[in-house]
């Protein structure tokens, strides 16, 4: 049964973890590349000499990203080597970004009026913009050798996935490729997500709250945990010991909102066994890659509406025995947004 993996399997949508229709629609979106951009792609055979159809290609990679097996052993499963194995996975991830990236991106104006009233109808959070949240991406010890920059407070190595998600769960914004020894703090002032907000090229819109007192306005704005600076477009719980029944209340909101992002973690973990458990092979300019086009590959089953991507994991704990990071950086201006937010909530 190594011939046309894709087509043969009785249990497609359980080892594929994905409906049918979203399978051909990624097989659309990336034809063009596969057929045309490398020639020699196609000349790719299984154990009996069969040349590998688009849709067995496919099937090799997305069944590399779903289950993190090894090389070796997908490569036997379709009785072929584990290069092969590789050089498939390799061109499916150039052309998921070449050709994917639209299903990745900032919301526009009528699609951010949406996620606002989202985050507004469940959770009371007016002129939310997204919730954000990081994650450690396990990698070999043996990886890098001779460097502990890769090495996390857990004395594991690992990279940091940061990620901004909206209400259902799609990351809009996701940047890797740091070491796990940064905190959450660091990463996002290193990132372009951090310089645009800061420019107001992000998140620089404003509302007045309705009711009273009058003329209270908000500016746009995502939620993060208390590993994040406190900003004028960045809300974080209240800290303090002893909160009033308001800050109570408030945090109790946050904290559900917060799910959104903890869940989106867990779910992409869950779903790409790629990125859960130490890496075969880790490459610190590949695993960043990887990373982006599971993302990829999640957002495209939400916009198509795949019921597949509803299975919800055992536990919103996407990084298990981290513990949760602290910062006491807190801009006057956001402290200010906060007690509104917090009077408008306990409202």
């Amino acid at each position: 049964d190594r011939g046309h993996y894709s087509k043969d399997c009785q249990n497609f949508e359980s080892v594929f973890k994905m409906s049918r229709k979203t399978f051909d629609y990624i097989c659309t979106l990336i034809t063009g590349d596969f057929s045309r951009k490398t020639q020699g792609f196609r000349n790719f055979r299984f154990g009996d000499k069969t040349i590998l159809a688009l849709e067995d290609q496919v099937a090799v990679a997305l069944l590399r990203l779903t289950t993190g097996e090894s090389l070796l052993s997908i490569g036997n499963r379709f009785g072929m080597n584990h290069s092969a194995i590789s050089n498939i996975t390799w061109k499916f991830i150039e052309s998921l970004e070449d050709h994917a990236i639209s299903h990745l991106k900032w919301p526009d104006p009528e699609e951010m009026a949406t996620i606002k009233a989202k985050f507004e109808k469940l959770q009371g959070l007016p002129n939310c913009c997204g919730a954000i949240d990081t994650t450690h991406i396990l990698m070999c010890s043996s990886a890098q050798p001779n460097s502990n920059v890769w090495l996390d407070c857990e004395n594991k190595n690992s990279m940091v996935l940061q990620a901004v998600v909206d209400p259902d769960m799609r990351f809009r914004d996701v940047v890797s490729g740091w070491p796990g020894s940064m905190d959450d703090s660091c990463i996002l002032r290193t990132s372009g997500f951090y310089k645009l907000c800061e420019k107001g090229g992000r998140l620089d819109g404003q509302m007045e709250l309705p009711g009273e007192p009058a003329g209270s306005v908000v500016r746009e704005y995502i939620i993060g945990d208390t590993g994040y600076p406190l900003l004028p477009w960045l809300m974080t719980p209240y800290q303090e010991r002893d909160l009033s029944p308001a800050k109570a209340a408030f945090n109790k909101q946050h904290a559900a909102a917060r799910m959104v992002v903890q869940g989106a973690m867990a779910r992409l973990k869950e779903r790409w066994q790629v990125l859960k458990g130490e890496l075969w092979r880790p490459d610190k300019h590949r695993l960043p890659r990887i990373i982006y086009a599971c993302c990829l590959l999640t957002n495209i089953m939400i916009d198509l509406g795949d019921t597949h991507r509803e299975r919800a994991p055992a536990s919103h704990d996407h990084d298990d025995g981290y513990y949760q990071q602290f910062s006491n950086v807190a801009d006057d201006g956001a402290v200010a947004q906060r007690d509104v937010l917090c009077q408008f909530v306990s409202r």
